[in-house]
């Protein structure tokens, strides 16, 4: 190709946003990044919350810093796009303003309306065994999840009727972001489907799950393609964010959609991990898919007609970040004092590290396979898959007098290893995942952790250029085909590659082969005092 497309992605996740700009022609490449944080707000009985203000305002100064730091002018931006964290829900009125503050995905009060709208009856699941089975036939799913988008719209339905009564329509994260951005009311196919009420044949919403569920279908939007131009900046936008009036915006996708297609893992069977805060196991299907009592299920994807079979942990990256801050700042070997001075001797090297993530991979390097029997359950914010339980917490378990700090956080390594294990485990009684993993975000920047989930998981795993970023690489994908610089999602293969291969080593199989079946084991052990501590 000629000359290159300029375009912004922004990535927004659930601690912050990463705004890249990219340059596309037959590759892609990243012009400029940053990234901003932004508050989750946790609360008593499991309330997760965020402020839609602070995520405009962390995109707000990140697209000032990388349209400086890149060089394009403004009127060169072909298109703006998104990849968002998903199953959030913001609540606007008319002129798109939140009513409340957003619903992240985490948030889990809506036991109660969840209970009462699917109980009842012969239970299948843990839901009536009616409507779990209409659900099933008519969205692909069931919303049987504290942590359905549906149960956060009822619980504010249900307790904070003053602000119920000024809703407009429901969104979801990306799309209140378009709304600001356009002024208009959109949610992509693959958002759709996460509310629990989409049709999954008619490929809209659902008059019989709103009916059964008691949701008003004026609060729902228009329901657009993921590569749709859905509108274009406003003056106020733009002004806002420092781009040009009339930019294109299109739908982009959710987080579950989208780094996948930044990972490369777009035909069938291609399967990818992801470990950012979250984590998960996604394999591209063709047709919907559902293992309702593992909670995993075939969510819509980027591509029409494409699903992807998806399996989520809550907490991933964010074990490790907090090991991070809760045993490694402590101390390993007496090694910081405070000024990120980060220097490690060993006999006559002395080696230094440009962050602690970096020193905890060397660190946990020097710990043999399997933490010396140590096991860690990275269930910090409750679990959902391959078992719904909101009261399952993390544990360290057979820590000894020889226990130390080192083995302590590589078992955190390994104990996320070992669930996205049991993700594919479980994925493979209903379809087959592939034999290599494309493995990306933050996590996929050490290749220790790469080493580690090759080792606990026996299949070949590769990565990609700028693994933190392949969301934004997703949303910009969407652009491309948007604008018709490729004709499908599936060319985002040949633009994508991998940059790195780690194969298993076999002589750790034993030794993780018995801690993962200890690790298996010790839900079923612990579920009766998970309930009464956390109950």
């Amino acid at each position: 190709m000629s000359e290159p497309k300029y375009v912004i992605a922004y990535d927004i996740g659930t601690t912050g946003v990463k705004t890249c700009v990219f340059a596309i022609s037959d590759k892609i490449e990243l012009l400029a990044s940053q990234s901003e944080g932004y508050k989750l707000y946790v609360m008593p009985h499991g309330g997760a919350e965020q402020d839609p203000e602070e995520w405009w305002a962390a995109m707000r100064n990140s697209t000032t810093v990388v349209m400086k730091k890149s060089k394009i002018k403004k009127e060169d931006i072909s298109g703006i796009s998104f990849c968002s964290q998903m199953q959030g829900v913001v609540l606007v009125d008319k002129d798109a303003n939140a009513v409340r503050r957003a619903f992240s995905y985490m948030d889990q009060r809506a036991t109660e309306e969840l209970k009462e709208a699917m109980g009842g009856g012969i239970q299948i699941a843990g839901g009536n065994v009616t409507k779990v089975l209409k659900s099933l036939k008519l969205t692909g799913a069931a919303p049987l999840s504290v942590k359905d988008p549906i149960w956060k719209y009822k619980w504010t339905q249900k307790n904070e009727p003053v602000n119920f009564k000024k809703v407009y329509k429901w969104l979801d994260v990306k799309e209140y972001l378009i709304a600001r951005m356009t002024g208009e009311f959109v949610m992509t196919h693959d958002s759709a489907f996460s509310t629990m009420i989409y049709d999954i044949k008619k490929k809209n919403w659902s008059r019989e799950m709103c009916d059964m569920l008691g949701v008003d279908m004026n609060h729902l939007a228009k329901i657009v393609k993921s590569t749709d131009k859905v509108g274009e900046l406003s003056e106020k936008a733009a002004e806002e964010l420092g781009l040009a009036p009339g930019t294109a915006v299109f739908g982009g996708g959710g987080d579950a959609s989208l780094i996948g297609v930044g990972a490369g893992a777009v035909e069938l069977g291609d399967t990818h991990i992801y470990q950012g805060t979250s984590g998960w196991v996604s394999t591209v299907v063709d047709s919907p898919k559902v293992d309702v009592n593992s909670m995993i299920a075939a969510i819509v994807g980027a591509k029409d007609g494409y699903y992807n079979y998806f399996a989520e942990l809550e907490t991933a990256g964010k074990c490790v970040e907090w090991v991070k801050d809760h045993l490694a700042l402590d101390e390993i070997d007496v090694y910081m004092d405070k000024s990120h001075n980060l220097k490690r001797s060993k006999g006559d090297m002395e080696t230094v590290y440009t962050n602690l993530f970096e020193y905890m991979a060397a660190v946990i390097n020097e710990v043999p396979a399997g933490s010396n029997g140590v096991v860690f359950t990275p269930w910090l914010h409750g679990n959902r898959c391959p078992f719904e339980d909101p009261n399952a917490r993390g544990m360290f378990f057979n820590i000894s007098l020889d226990t130390g700090k080192s083995e302590l956080i590589r078992a955190v390594y390994e104990g996320v290893c070992f669930h996205l294990r049991w993700f594919l485990e479980t994925q493979d009684k209903k379809v087959k995942t592939s034999d290599t993993i494309r493995f990306v975000g933050g996590g996929a920047l050490s290749d220790v952790t790469c080493q580690i989930l090759a080792d606990c998981t026996g299949r070949t795993v590769e990565t990609v250029e700028s693994p933190q970023n392949i969301g934004s690489v997703g949303a910009a994908i969407t652009i491309a085909v948007g604008t018709g610089i490729i004709d499908d999602i599936t060319e985002a293969k040949k633009l994508i590659p991998a940059s790195k291969t780690f194969k298993p080593n076999y002589a750790y199989k034993a030794v993780y082969d018995r801690n993962y079946k200890v690790y298996t084991n010790l839900y079923k052990a612990n579920k009766e005092n998970f309930a009464i501590l956390n109950g």
